[in-house]
């Protein structure tokens, strides 16, 4: 297998985008552990979509798919942003695997209401990262890569939504603390 010379791969490349290069480089850092981590939540949509049981199956089978495909348009939509900004996309299911903040997903799940679980914990954990990318990129003063992340919370959130539906009942609700 042939190996590049660290020189013949820039860790930036130029471009005319008026961001300072010492912001970009530390947004490109920051979205390509977004992206490894929007990486393993896609795998993971997929292991729940594969392997769920139980008489919720069908539905839960499709939302997992849908959840998995709207992910894949948020992992197309980093790694391209960070390409926008003169950075290289470090997408491959091993630096996933290696970055990913993710919890790692239980592979000896079958059951839907685990899975529920699984999934609602995975996307309430992305979703969390993703918020703090908003405000790490609005703090480099990039308001496209803030505008952009703002979008995959309220995917992320949706989804959340869709997914915790499946185990919340009427019983389940909080009472505001009017205090």
């Amino acid at each position: 297998m042939k190996t590049l010379n660290s020189k013949e791969v820039p860790a930036m490349y130029r471009t005319a985008n008026d961001i300072p290069q010492n912001h970009r480089s530390e947004l490109n850092a920051l979205m390509n552990q977004r992206l490894a981590s929007a990486v393993d939540l896609q795998t993971q949509m997929k292991q729940a979509h594969w392997n769920v049981k139980g008489p919720n199956f069908i539905g839960l089978h499709q939302l997992f798919d849908q959840v998995d495909e709207a992910v894949e348009s948020y992992v197309d939509l980093i790694a391209e942003r960070i390409v926008q900004l003169g950075g290289i996309a470090k997408g491959t299911a091993r630096v996933a695997a290696a970055r990913s903040h993710l919890p790692e997903y239980p592979l000896d799940i079958a059951d839907g209401m685990s899975h529920v679980d699984a999934v609602s914990t995975a996307l309430s954990t992305f979703g969390e990262s993703v918020r703090g990318t908003i405000d790490e990129a609005n703090a480099l003063d990039d308001a496209g890569t803030a505008d952009l992340f703002t979008e995959i919370s309220r995917g992320i959130d949706k989804w959340l939504w869709f997914v915790e539906a499946h185990s919340q009942l009427a019983q389940d609700k909080t009472t505001p603390d009017l205090a």
